[in-house]
């Protein structure tokens, strides 16, 4: 059971955002070979493509590359509006860097996997504002903000530390949990998971939580970011 969105709603979600909010019309997509770069960057083309986009380019790389000039090139020669990247921070920041030195002056997305505070140094402070566009999954808004709030406060009473992003999503799991052993009375697997799966609209501390038939959480909430002034910037929560 899963309380944050998957790979395919976080792809999905920023390949909407690209054509629906950007206005990309060809966008290129880059992974890094890795099950997680390669299943973003494929659920972000498919999303696009579902939009109204045009995917014009697929390039590869690996999680340890430090050179794209090859790849970049021949994407600069497609002339995207928006450039994906299904990978890490360690590799994002360096190909911003050759992007700037090849005069791509498309908008740069990515999923969790690049939304990091030390994205923008490891681009050499080449990133200009509104040029990165990349989501986080979880998030709350409007009634949920209070609860969450509320949980910040406490666990920072409690442990002297600010909330991490994922702590409020933990706390929910064991709370349902804890929830359907008590309805089943019992702590055994076979007698509580059917309990589990069966949660509907469990108020969290964030948000609402339903599962699905696999047990990932319905409708679940991205946290869409930017940068600006060298500085990763909330900008809204998606779905």
């Amino acid at each position: 059971f899963r309380l944050v969105a998957d790979d395919t709603q976080l792809g999905g979600a920023l390949g909407k955002y690209a054509v629906g909010t950007l206005k990309a019309k060809n966008v290129a997509v880059i992974d890094d070979r890795t099950a997680y770069g390669q299943g973003v960057a494929e659920e972000f083309a498919k999303a696009v493509e579902a939009a109204g986009g045009k995917v014009v380019a697929k390039e590869f790389t690996t999680d340890k590359a430090t050179d794209f000039n090859s790849i970049l090139t021949t994407i600069k020669g497609k002339k995207p509006d928006v450039v994906f990247f299904g990978g890490m921070d360690a590799v994002a920041g360096p190909m911003l860097k050759q992007m700037k030195s090849l005069g791509i002056k498309a908008k740069f997305m990515g999923g969790d996997g690049i939304c990091t505070t030390g994205l923008p140094e490891l681009a050499g402070g080449t990133i200009v504002d509104d040029q990165v566009f990349c989501a986080e999954a979880g998030g709350v808004e409007g009634e949920s903000k209070a609860g969450m709030d509320e949980f910040r406060t406490k666990f920072k009473a409690k442990y002297n530390v600010d909330v991490q992003v994922y702590a409020p999503y933990v706390y929910d799991a064991v709370k349902i949990m804890v929830g359907a052993m008590e309805k089943a009375n019992s702590s055994d697997p076979a007698k509580y998971l059917p309990v589990l799966a069966a949660t509907t609209d469990y108020k969290g501390v964030t948000g609402p939580i339903t599962f699905d038939e696999k047990g990932d959480i319905k409708n679940g909430a991205l946290t869409l970011k930017t940068v600006r002034d060298g500085k990763l910037e909330t900008m809204a929560v998606i779905r």
